[in-house]
């Protein structure tokens, strides 16, 4: 699913017009959308498809690279808005690979369709080259998506047994002062005998998980809580997730649960480092911030993790996508200190993320804009097979077999949304 290098940026007619709610988004996306893609949390949001323009990059390049790209798109582009919302107008949305050598690289990529509704207001977006000037597409509700016909559920690149091994030699480097954390992630294949329709997932993870980022770049498909950074008229806001327990869907043992989260040490020393890796680099950014001395409990349907929203006031012109590749990696996904995590990461994992763990979100010409961390995802491989990815945060007091159970509860909702259990 890449896309070659574009020699030069093309010029771009973009139109942004207001339209009548069009109702639940997901169900807009034509079963034989090329490049669909989607950001959606609580219903609002919006979807696309087709491609007016995109780029591939590759290295410790990738995000420079997108960001020139995109400063050349902006300058060439013509634009009229209806809409003055987030999400309207010339937008690119995008993804990025956790780690420099991963052959996944990074994609900027501008939908030639987009439909979005914020605050009550709906809007569609249609963008395409000077020469071919944009015209107004039929919204409608298509057919119903049909469930994949999943045949087979395998380990990736470990199995259970020695990534519960791996976790274990993480610990020991721990606990030897090589390093303060790590985050160890594993992966499962996912088989299907008929293709995996996206839009199938992306309704399924958006009822469920609603109070989540619902995202589709490029095949990588998936619900994240974790906001790493929301960019918005000079002010930028990171939610910091670290720190996690399954729920058990009784509301009075969970409560118990939650406060015993908020008291455990293992817990917060994980957060701390997470939160720490943040606020010092949106620092240098930004002229005044604010970072809460104690976390939150953030319930979700699985699980409930600790989290901590930092927000500060930047004091330069630095856009979402550049602000999104100073703080990638968070110690929430890589670990503390970033360097030593990164090289027990590659040593012990024994596989390549992709772009699970690194950001994923979209900007607009302004350079606003909003970027999670890919999380909770599964990345399409062929159209019948997906590899699902879930990590956990080691510290020096952390149990192997209790992060096999915690990776698994954070697999549930792939899992759920393909139909293949909890």
């Amino acid at each position: 699913m890449t896309m070659p290098l574009p020699q030069t940026e093309p010029a771009l007619v973009v139109r942004s017009m207001r339209i009548p709610d069009p109702g639940d988004l997901v169900s807009l996306i034509p079963a034989d959308a090329e490049a669909p893609v989607s950001w959606l949390r609580e219903g609002d949001g919006f979807v696309g498809w087709g491609t007016a323009t995109a780029i591939q990059t590759q290295g410790t390049a990738r995000f420079a690279d997108a960001e020139q790209w995109w400063r050349g798109i902006v300058r060439q582009s013509v634009v009229r808005a209806e809409v003055d919302l987030p999400g309207a107008g010339l937008i690119a949305v995008g993804s990025f690979a956790f780690a420099a050598a991963s052959d996944a690289g990074g994609v900027l990529h501008v939908p030639a369709i987009v439909i979005g509704r914020r605050n009550g207001v709906a809007w569609v977006t249609t963008t395409s080259t000077a020469a071919e000037l944009p015209s107004t597409p039929k919204l409608q509700s298509g057919e119903i998506p049909q469930a994949p016909k999943v045949s087979e559920v395998t380990h990736g690149s470990l199995t259970d047994a020695e990534w519960t091994a791996a976790v274990g030699a993480a610990v020991g480097r721990i606990q030897s002062g090589a390093l303060d954390k790590v985050v160890m992630a594993r992966d499962v294949v996912i088989r299907s005998e008929t293709d995996i329709d996206p839009r199938y997932l992306l309704r399924n993870l958006s009822d469920s998980y609603p109070n989540t980022w619902t995202y589709s770049v490029d095949g990588l498909i998936g619900a994240t809580p974790e906001m790493l950074l929301r960019r918005q008229k000079g002010l930028v806001t990171s939610r910091v997730l670290a720190g996690t327990i399954r729920r058990t869907g009784d509301d009075e043992h969970d409560l118990a649960l939650a406060a015993s989260l908020a008291r455990s040490s293992k817990d917060l020393e994980e957060h701390e480092y997470a939160v720490r890796s943040v606020a010092d680099a949106m620092s240098p950014h930004c002229s005044s911030m604010n970072v809460p001395e104690s976390p939150f409990v953030l319930h979700l349907p699985n699980v409930m993790h600790l989290a901590t929203d930092v927000a500060g006031v930047l004091h330069e012109d630095v856009s979402s996508l550049t602000l999104a590749a100073s703080l990638h990696p968070s110690a929430a996904v890589c670990g503390t200190p970033t360097l030593a995590a990164r090289d027990l990461i590659a040593e012990l994992e024994q596989m390549d993320r992709g772009r699970y763990a690194g950001p994923v979100g979209w900007l607009d010409a302004a350079g606003d804009g909003e970027w999670g961390i890919a999380l909770r995802c599964g990345e399409l491989e062929t159209p019948s097979q997906m590899r699902l990815f879930a990590g956990c945060g080691i510290v020096a007091g952390s149990e192997p077999e209790s992060e096999l159970g915690e990776s698994d509860a954070k697999l549930v909702p792939m899992r759920q949304a393909l139909g293949c259990g909890a």
